[in-house]
Formats: structure tokens, sequence, C-alpha cells
């Protein structure tokens, strides 16, 4: 059974400060922020595939990339594996259709 986490704030997040090793933030639904020795904080969501195996795919750098933008990445990405499909498999198919892509 899931453990219960209490939603990040943005002050939470903010106020995370580097630690000897990496530590990781939890918001629920599989997303959260790793916090880097360097003090950088990474969203990263952790999701099953359908073969069963656990993969994460990252979406960005706080607060590059804001608490409600994750959330909204994190449900983009729920939607995709809920429909069989590879969160991780499909942003690498939109990054190699972007890159044929001329101004």
């Amino acid at each position: 059974m899931p453990r219960r986490v209490e939603p990040l704030t943005d002050t939470k997040i903010r106020n995370a400060r580097p630690r000897e090793r990496a530590y990781k933030l939890f918001d629920g639904g599989g997303l959260y922020v790793e916090v880097m020795t360097d003090g950088r904080k990474l969203w990263r969501f952790k999701y099953v595939r359908s073969s069963g195996s656990e993969s994460r795919l990252g979406f960005g750098v706080y607060p590059g990339v804001s608490l409600a933008q994750a959330r909204a990445q994190r449900e983009s990405a729920r939607a995709i594996v809920s429909d069989g499909r590879d969160p991780g498999a499909v942003k690498q198919e939109e990054r190699r259709a972007g890159l044929g892509r001329g101004p």
C-alpha cells in the first residue's frame, strides 16, 4: 500500500538545503524533487512501465520548472502510462520530431 505523503509547497522546496548525499522530497503520485549535493533541485517522476519495470522521467530543474508545472507534467505522464505507453519513449519521440523541424 502506498504511503501517504504531505504535498510539497513552494516554501518547502525553496528551503531545502543540500546535504552530504542527495535526497528526495515527495509530492505524491510518483512526483518528487531530488535535492543534489551541489544544491540543484531536479523534478523527477517515478512510474511503472507496462512491462512491470520501474522507470524515472525528469521534468527539469526547480525553480525553472515550478511546482504547478511539474504537477501538470506529472498528470500528463500519468495519462500516458494509463494508456499503456511509456512517457519516456513519448518524450524521446517528441524530441526527435522537434529536431527535424526548421525555423
